[in-house]
């Protein structure tokens, strides 16, 4: 499973305005591990940047006066991203911005390149109902380091995003466990034969500290428990 984490900075709020992207990077993940790849440029937007987003990122007209333009990384970008999941922290924002982009070189809409695009900031939103979700707020509510955070960049940001959401998403993964090899299932089972196992059931009241621990992860994965699904299925075939 191929991930990328994305994330842009702009010369304004609204690209319906003629802002364009100033910095855009993306990290990569594979099968929830950080693979080390990363895409990232700093590119003249031929145009100012607002006093406000000025402000957030500091990207100057002089810094970027000598930097690529988005139609020349254009194609690295789109093979970067090709036939991976976008993850993205308030992604109509950045995808309104690429689309953009795109459309100005008369190249198709982001959707075309990948597979799917997620939304943190919605994800957060569903997790974490009537809090803060912004990038900080989730940093300190997982704990993830954001002390350099000073201004905002899109690398530092993909990174600490990327963070973010393997700790949003992290209950289910943990509970699959992947052996790697059918023969090594195969030993396992076979040096079971001949054993004397001692068959221990849990009481009424483990029970009950089961279920009660399997709502409360039902309830922090926005409904998505594993071994709450597993009950359910063994409890059909049972039937």
């Amino acid at each position: 499973m191929r991930q990328i984490i994305l994330d842009t900075e702009t010369t304004g709020l609204d690209h319906k305005q003629g802002h364009r992207i100033v910095e855009i990077a993306a990290v990569e993940l594979s099968n929830r591990q950080f693979t080390g790849n990363h895409f990232h440029y700093y590119l003249n937007p031929e145009r100012n940047s607002d006093e406000g987003a000025l402000q957030v990122h500091g990207l100057t007209t002089e810094f970027l006066q000598d930097k690529p333009k988005f139609h020349e990384i254009s194609k690295e970008f789109l093979n970067f991203i090709s036939d991976a999941e976008l993850i993205i922290h308030n992604a109509p924002f950045d995808v309104g911005f690429l689309n953009h982009e795109l459309n100005l070189i008369n190249l198709p809409a982001l959707s075309g390149y990948c597979l799917s695009i997620t939304d943190t900031l919605k994800l957060a939103k569903e997790l974490h109902p009537g809090k803060r979700n912004n990038l900080d707020a989730l940093c300190e509510r997982y704990a993830i380091d954001n002390s350099k955070r000073t201004l905002h960049g899109a690398l530092l940001d993909a990174e600490l995003l990327a963070e973010v959401y393997l700790a949003m998403t992290r209950g289910q993964e943990s509970l699959h466990i992947e052996l790697g090899h059918s023969e090594l299932t195969q030993y396992a089972v076979d040096h079971l034969d001949g054993c004397n196992l001692k068959i221990v059931k849990a009481t009424a009241e483990e029970h009950a500290q089961h279920l009660a621990i399997l709502e409360s992860i039902a309830r922090e994965s926005n409904g998505k428990c594993v071994w709450k699904k597993l009950e359910a299925d063994h409890g059909m075939e049972s039937s």
